[in-house]
């Protein structure tokens, strides 16, 4: 049965929550029926399939700064990644990037 959106349009608001009901209780039945058929494929392949899991992230450690802006002590770079705006402004004004490297001895 296919319906144009022309018929769609045309039904009443009643006929519409009928049709909706009705595809309300049939899809659930149709897409666990077609998932199984689906998983036996893949069995019959010899791939294992996974259930339905979410990955935790890769948890990744925290980067300590290597570059300070001299002028605002509060932006910082860990040299990862597109360089900040201050960065490429001090390299553009003469600076060189080892006068902005944070001195751990100091610290």
């Amino acid at each position: 049965m296919k319906l144009s959106s022309d018929a769609l349009a045309q039904m009443s608001i009643d006929q519409l929550w009928d049709l909706y009901r009705q595809t309300e209780a049939i899809l659930p039945a149709k897409l666990a029926a077609k998932q199984k058929t689906l998983e036996e494929r893949l069995a019959k392949l010899g791939r294992a399939v996974a259930p339905n899991t979410v990955r935790a992230q890769r948890r990744y450690p925290k980067v300590l700064p290597k570059y300070r802006n001299p002028s605002n002590r509060s932006e910082t770079w860990a040299g990862r990644g597109k360089q900040p705006r201050w960065v490429t402004n001090l390299l553009k004004s003469g600076k060189r990037i080892d006068d902005l490297r944070i001195d751990r001895a100091a610290m």
